[in-house]
């Protein structure tokens, strides 16, 4: 290549910084807990069921009443969140602390966390494992 047709290192063009999957699994999570603060709770439980594997099927999936447990959470509706689904505050607790997580590493011009090493880690596993044995009791009762 000629040198006429190369740019000096100090030349290159600005690059955006890219979402990884932490950063995108922060956004879409504090993105779903401002709906569920915009979404009125005293109709959510009137709503069309919007789950694919519960109209096929007709039994719940593990993320069921994720939704409601959210309205109800952002609005302070502690104990109907609970009871729309007990993992609802656990998955909101999760992605406020991947959002501050994720931000700390921007404002540093650090690395974001790695969502890989975050859900190998033991108490993830453990969580994750409470929360599907919880889904197939919630099937199995719905039977």
């Amino acid at each position: 290549m000629s040198t006429l047709l190369r740019r000096p290192a100090g030349d290159l063009p600005p690059t955006r910084p890219r979402l990884g999957s932490a950063e995108a699994v922060a956004v879409l999570g504090v993105l779903g807990l401002g709906v569920g603060a915009l979404l009125s709770p005293y109709s959510i439980e009137d709503g069309p069921v919007l789950c694919p594997f519960r109209r096929l099927t007709g039994l719940p999936c593990p993320g069921c009443g994720m939704t409601r447990s959210w309205v109800y959470l952002t609005h302070g509706w502690w104990q109907d969140s609970f009871l729309a689904h007990p993992f609802g505050a656990v998955a909101a607790a999760t992605v406020l602390t991947l959002a501050v997580l994720v931000l700390r590493a921007r404002l540093r011009r650090t690395r974001p966390p790695s969502l890989d090493r975050l859900v190998r880690h033991p108490v993830a596993i453990g969580l994750v494992a409470a929360w599907l044995s919880f889904s197939l009791v919630r099937a199995a009762l719905a039977l």
